[in-house]
């Protein structure tokens, strides 16, 4: 019987990062950074050596070095720390970074006082010594419609509970990644908001008939914003709320109290392509 190495890769993960820019009035940068380097790596799971493995150490302080020269677009940041781990590491051929962005809301009675902002911007960045592309995306965007919303028309079999209905509140914790044509030049601050804000928009305007009718909706309403996106997924956790009965206590409830549970839950997810776009259904998932 004979064996032989996998796929395989190695990196540094969730490395966490503050940058304060000074000035009149103080910004922060607040990031969780993941590299993950991949490439003639057979030595070290074979024999143990470990002539070509840049140690995660070593990555970990790459990302606080390159910090001190500014973080800027966290896409951009991403792309410079994949090119370089490849550029300069003989035996690395792939980096992927990924990179996750705590947003902070300035408090206006000072300068330098702030509260973390909901929702939490991602990128991602893989590079392999001829070919880049980015991807970028929102976590934990946490929405809600308190009506709007029906879920019926389903098969039932002996298991089935659920009762049809035609008036539901649909919440949802948005996970959202979108990738991007080109990874050249891009206004990246203005893509994410826009995505976002499209995001928001499709989900508040559709009445939705099905949690999958209404992923639909919003992926086709981002990528219809912006011709530079080829793909988005999404993943949508169905926060459930359900009706309370209040009728042992001799009250009605014309749907208005309800319990709101956060296990078990379905779990929705898909992807939108743009038809024609280069690299559809790359494995970025």
């Amino acid at each position: 019987m004979t064996f032989q190495l996998g796929d395989n890769q190695y990196g540094k993960a969730e490395t966490r990062l503050v940058r304060v820019d000074r000035g009149d009035t103080h910004s922060i940068t607040d990031l969780t950074v993941t590299t993950t380097l991949a490439g003639d790596l057979t030595a070290t799971h074979l024999t143990g050596d470990n002539t070509g493995v840049l140690p995660t150490d070593t990555q970990k302080n790459t990302v606080y070095a390159f910090a001190r020269d500014g973080v800027g677009e966290i896409e951009d940041f991403a792309l410079r720390l994949a090119r370089h781990f490849v550029d300069s590491a003989p035996a690395i051929e792939r980096a992927r970074v990924r990179i996750e962005q705590a947003s902070w809301d300035r408090i206006p009675v000072t300068g330098h006082s702030f509260a973390q902002a909901a929702g939490t911007r991602t990128a991602t960045a893989t590079y392999d010594g001829e070919s880049a592309w980015v991807v970028s995306g929102v976590r934990d965007l946490t929405v809600m419609n308190t009506t709007g919303s029906e879920f019926h028309g389903f098969p039932k079999d002996r298991y089935t509970t659920l009762a049809e209905t035609s008036d539901r509140i649909l919440a949802t914790a948005v996970t959202a990644r979108w990738r991007h044509s080109e990874p050249g030049t891009r206004d990246w601050q203005d893509s994410f908001d826009r995505a976002k804000e499209r995001l928001l928009t499709a989900f508040a305007a559709t009445y939705s008939m099905s949690l999958q009718q209404t992923l639909y909706a919003m992926g086709q309403y981002v990528l219809s914003g912006d011709d530079g996106l080829a793909e988005i997924r999404l993943e949508l956790p169905n926060k459930h709320h359900f009706l309370v009965d209040l009728e042992p206590f001799g009250l009605d409830n014309p749907g208005e109290v309800y319990l709101a549970a956060d296990r078990p839950y379905g779990l929705i997810e898909g992807a939108v392509l743009r038809e024609g776009a280069p690299g559809a259904g790359l494995a970025w998932w």
